[in-house]
This record gives structure tokens, sequence and C-alpha cells, in this order.
């Protein structure tokens, strides 16, 4: 009896699209209901797991070409619909990464995401919203500056713009918490497959509208997050520029005395024009030689010119009694004999 021939091996099968965004999506909502610090190592890998997965499955969406922008939303199947959420997911997956050094990176990249997601929507039609007008891409020019105008003016805050703003933001998100009451009563059915297509039609769009409001206020924050992660980064830079300036600026050369002995060894050493010798050294020096100020002379001889000093004090004392002597006889003489006493030659 022959041998009945061995099954051939079976090959696994790839993941399907629709496996995958059901699976990165999950990972999402786990990721967002977990307790965890978000830098704890189970939650960033459901983190890496679930990019992953999204990342996949865009990649297979773009390879199946499921959109077009010659076609309508009314022309887009319904089991069809939850893939336009790729972009929105990635980008709130990419915010759920821990990683402090490359921040700025990983922000640049949710918005991408975010704006990629609006811009199909909009193209669809899907709901009524201006998109973002962000700096790298504005919508109208800047007005060119003056050539004499030296501090760009800044201009006066729009009361009515910003009451537009606010209002719009109000309205995004009750029209957000609609979204999610009427989607948290219907969800069970169309997870199950046991929806009708209309109700998973309405499901989908649900989502859409719902990611729609989400993403433009992320969209919101993530601009200011990104001035404020770049003028950090400015920071450090200035930082370190400064600090290498610091460190090529050659030393000064002393001009003044030194004040110890080290000091003295290493400056005066090759500058004849500097000091050798530290301040002690040239007071020591100047004292032993009675050069000093204070001193005058030496010691040694100021005991001798003191006696001198006395000696030579007294004879002019002496000097000064014989003098005002001699002028009292003087005077005596002169009142006892008239002018010309004693001078024979002129006699008559």
């Amino acid at each position: 009896m022959a041998a009945e021939p061995s099954p051939a091996p079976v090959e696994s099968e790839s993941p399907k699209l629709a496996e995958l965004l059901q699976s990165g999506w999950r990972l999402l909502e786990a990721v967002e209901a977990s307790n965890e610090p978000s830098a704890s190592a189970a939650l960033q890998q459901q983190v890496k797991r679930g990019l992953a997965q999204l990342e996949q499955a865009t990649r297979m969406a773009s390879e199946l070409d499921l959109f077009s922008r010659n076609e309508e939303l009314e022309e887009i199947a319904s089991a069809d619909l939850k893939y336009l959420l790729l972009p929105a997911l990635l980008g709130a997956l990419t915010l759920k990464q821990a990683n402090p050094s490359k921040r700025l990176e990983q922000v640049q990249s949710a918005r991408i995401y975010f704006l990629d997601f609006l811009k199909r929507c909009k193209e669809y039609n899907i709901a009524k919203f201006e998109l973002p007008k962000t700096k790298e891409s504005p919508s109208e020019p800047p007005a060119e500056e003056s050539a004499n105008d030296t501090v760009p003016a800044v201009p006066p805050p729009d009361l009515v713009a910003m009451a537009t703003h606010r209002q719009g933001k109000i309205e995004r998100y009750a029209q957000r918490k609609e979204a999610e009451t009427r989607l948290a009563s219907i969800r069970e059915t169309v997870e199950s497959g046991q929806a009708e297509e209309e109700q998973v039609r309405e499901y989908y769009l649900l989502q859409l509208r719902r990611w729609i409001n989400l993403s433009l206020d992320e969209l919101e924050s993530l601009e200011q997050e990104v001035e404020i992660l770049k003028g950090r980064e400015g920071m450090k830079q200035l930082a370190l520029s400064s600090r290498g300036s610091r460190r090529a600026r050659p030393p000064m050369q002393p001009f003044i005395l030194t004040r110890d002995a080290v000091q003295a060894k290493v400056f005066g050493a090759g500058y004849p024009s500097l000091a050798t010798m530290t301040v002690d050294e040239w007071y020591d020096q100047h004292r032993l030689r009675g050069a000093l100020p204070d001193q005058g002379i030496p010691r040694r001889a100021a005991g001798q010119n003191s006696a001198e000093e006395e000696e030579q004090t007294k004879e002019e004392e002496e000097d000064d009694d014989e003098s005002v002597r001699k002028a009292r006889a003087w005077d005596d003489w002169k009142d006892e004999h008239r002018r010309g006493y004693g001078n024979r030659k002129n006699m008559g």
C-alpha cells in the first residue's frame, strides 16, 4: 500500500489590514486608560507595538489604494471609512512615547500625522472646520518690513478673533461629547458584527468627527509646545557656544605685584617687565635698608644723629645768649657816648 503524501506545510498568514488597525487602536485605548506611569517599561512596550502595527496598516492601505481624491464621501465603502483614522491614531500614539531627548522630533511627527488626517477629512467634507494655520505653512505671506523699521510692530490683539476662537472650542467640545454618547450606544453592536451597514457607516463617521475635534485641539497645544521646545534648544546652543568662547579666550596677563611667592615664580618667569618678587619681599628689603617712609634713615645712625642734633641745638642756644649780651652792651655804650665820639680824624 502506497504511503499517503504528507500534507504541505501551512504558511503563516500575514495579519490582515483590519486586524492591524483594530489591534493598534486597542493598544492606544489601553495606554490611555492605564494608571501606570507614562515612562514605565510595560506601557512603552505597548506604545511601541501599537506604532508598529499602525505603521504597517498605513503601508498596506497605501498599497491597496483605498482612497482617491477624485471620489466623494458617498463612494467610499462603509467598511473602509475606518482606515481614514490611521493618521490620527498614529499621531495620538506618537505623543505617548516617553523620551525627553527626542520630544521635539516626536511632537513634530505627531503634528504631521494630525494635519494629514485633517486634510483628508476636509477633502471628503466629513465635517465643517477650518484647517489650522501653522507657522511652517501660513496661509498668507508675512507683510514686508520697512527698511527703516528696526523693531517689528506687534499687532494689537484681535478681540473678535479671540472670541470666535473660544466659541469654536466650546462648540467642538459639545460636538465631541455628543459623538461619544452616540458611539457608546452603538459600539457593542458594531464590534460584534451584528450591525447593519447604515449603523456601521454612522459609527465610523462619528469616530471621524470625534477625532477631527481631538486633532484640532491637539494641534493647538502642539504649536505652543514646539515653540517652548525650540526655545530650550536655542538656549542650550547659546550656552554651549558661550562656554566654548570662554574656553578659547587667552588668559589675561598680570600687571600688578603678585601676592605670594608661587604667583611670582609663575608670572615673573620670562617676563622682565613684570614683578619678580612679592610685596612682603619688597617691604622687607626696603625696611632693612631703612628706606621706608616711616623710617627716614637707618636705625644704626639714628642715635648718633640725635646726639649731634642736641649739641648743635645747645650751641645755637649759647650763640643766641652771647648775641643778646653784646646787643645790650652796645645799646648801653651808645647811651653814654654821642655820635662821632673818638673820631680824631675829622677834628677841626
